[in-house]
């Protein structure tokens, strides 16, 4: 599900003021010129989070067998009428790192001390001022990223930025079929993002996630192109509209019927507990 935060465009005008403000004190030339409107390469609204596998168990994702179960249990519920596992459709922010699939368009603004990934209604910042991870911060959907610009063919100019985010907040999954990240909170995303090396229009992004729901180290190449054929890209606003026809009620999900009455979603299912009633 794809929508923008209205507040976005003062956000968006602070990075801009900020720019500005740093601009004497910042060589352009030594970074890459990633300007302009960013979409990501093939895919849709609900491309699967690694676009090399089918969606759903399709991804195989490294789950342990606790995580698998959970997983296995979300879809089922969806089939059998309940609100389905992913949390976007109740107007959740998709997060960190579901969010940089780039399902609608976005923009990178590089200044000396952060990058800036206009995203959705997520703003992300990454530090590259040398700071280190805070021992206490408050977890947020796009979470706590800290980068480095690295010089991979020693000419000189940076060309790839390595990024490390975490502070999480949930619930979050990696794409709409709900593949679940562990309820701890303690995922790391890393990421390596840079140019393909023959067409700088086209962004490569190696991302790493570290979770405890996984058995190890999970990673998938996203790819962006620039949108060239716009001298001046045009940016929409996505709202998010949440399907209020669905209530729920404890673990149960219930729809609303024209007259405002709770009806069942699934044959034999129970009517809500009256413990949730005052």
């Amino acid at each position: 599900m794809g929508y923008r935060s209205p507040t976005g465009a003062f956000a968006f005008a602070a990075v801009l003021t900020f720019s500005i403000i740093g601009a004497r004190a910042f060589d352009e030339t030594k970074y890459p010129n990633w300007k302009g409107q960013w979409v990501q390469l093939g895919g849709n609204q609900d491309s699967p989070w690694d676009p090399t596998k089918p969606p759903g168990a399709g991804q195989q994702a490294p789950l342990t067998p606790e995580y698998q179960a959970i997983f296995e249990a979300s879809v089922k519920s969806a089939a059998d009428g309940g609100l389905g596992p992913d949390p976007t459709a109740r107007c959740i922010p998709a997060g960190v790192p579901r969010v940089m699939i780039a399902a609608q368009p976005m923009e990178i603004v590089i200044t000396p001390d952060v990058t800036y990934f206009v995203l959705e209604q997520t703003l992300r910042r990454v530090y590259t001022d040398g700071r280190k991870f805070p021992d206490d911060v408050e977890p947020s959907f796009a979470g706590t990223s800290i980068g480095q610009w690295q010089d991979a063919d020693g000419d000189g100019r940076f060309d790839s930025l390595v990024m490390e985010t975490r502070s999480i907040k949930g619930p979050h999954t990696y794409d709409a079929s709900g593949i679940p990240f562990h309820k701890d909170g303690e995922a790391v995303v890393t990421e390596k993002l840079y140019a393909d090396k023959t067409n700088p229009n086209i962004l490569h992004n190696e991302i790493t996630t570290i979770d405890h729901a996984l058995t190890r180290p999970w990673t998938v190449m996203r790819s962006y192109r620039r949108d060239d054929r716009q001298t001046q890209p045009e940016w929409s606003e996505f709202i998010c509209n949440e399907d209020t026809s669905h209530v729920q009620i404890g673990d149960q999900n219930y729809k609303l019927s024209p007259e405002g009455f709770l009806m069942p979603v699934r044959r034999g299912q129970k009517p809500p507990d009256l413990k949730h009633f005052q």
